[in-house]
């Protein structure tokens, strides 16, 4: 009954959704060519807070806690596990005091409206998931940029999206590398749940009535601990504040 109710709510968002990104496709065009990176990145910001509200026409909400726990003034590499594109979304939202980038796959990098141009201008690296050695150079130069601003980076150590919530084994060449070029970093466990069933019936329609929640965890300092140990504390600390 429920995915019947949703189709017309659904079409009602997802049209709401593609005029929001086409509207904000020149605006951040504008924004990063006359103004800058400031005004790029608030348009950026701004974009996935109304995409946040659109999906409160689905009955989702979405509740982020533990701020407390960002180091303020340092390089920051948010890991987390990956349930939906709305991980992404609100995260940007979230997080926009701490100027998010992330590792992204290149296939994201072109066609689709505002994100892709973010994507490919706003300090993100897009990555070949099929050729590794690729991949290295680009987390690198990413690390290297957030060492130097004092931004964050945000990495999905699982991969690809889990559908159902449970947490996917962490791969742990990215997230080394991102510590290796940053080392006055601190690595920032993201525990999120029920992303997953936003997107449960599939691309179309959504999954009506759900509390998305983001959990953020205690600090880790780089400095203070060898690469193997940093990749076990976050996918533990994740992993923990997944609820199935």
């Amino acid at each position: 009954m429920q995915k019947i109710i949703s189709y017309p709510l659904s079409f009602v968002v997802l049209m709401l959704v593609l005029l929001t990104l086409v509207v904000f496709h020149p605006i951040q065009w504008i924004c990063l060519n006359a103004f800058g990176y400031q005004a790029h990145k608030k348009s950026v910001d701004y974009l996935n807070f109304i995409l946040l509200k659109i999906v409160l026409l689905l009955g989702t909400t979405f509740s982020f806690e533990g701020r407390e726990n960002i180091p303020k003034g340092v390089p920051v590499i948010f890991v987390a596990n990956h349930q939906s594109l709305y991980d992404i979304i609100a995260m940007i939202w979230f997080l926009r005091r701490s100027h998010p980038k992330f590792v992204s796959k290149k296939e994201l990098g072109k066609g689709v409206p505002s994100v892709s141009f973010n994507l490919r201008h706003g300090g993100s690296v897009l990555i070949d998931r099929k050729d590794p050695k690729q991949a290295i150079p680009s987390i690198k130069k990413l690390s290297e940029y957030i060492e130097k601003e004092k931004r964050s980076a945000v990495i999905f150590p699982e991969g690809t999206r889990s559908k159902n919530g449970k947490p996917k084994e962490f791969a742990q060449s990215g997230l080394k590398i991102l510590c290796k070029y940053a080392p006055s970093a601190y690595v920032v466990p993201v525990s999120i749940n029920n992303s997953w069933k936003l997107v449960k019936y599939g691309t179309f329609p959504y999954g009506l009535g759900n509390r998305i929640t983001f959990v953020v965890h205690e600090a880790i300092a780089v400095k203070d601990y060898g690469s193997d140990e940093i990749v076990k504390m976050a996918e533990t600390a994740v992993v923990k504040g997944i609820k199935i």
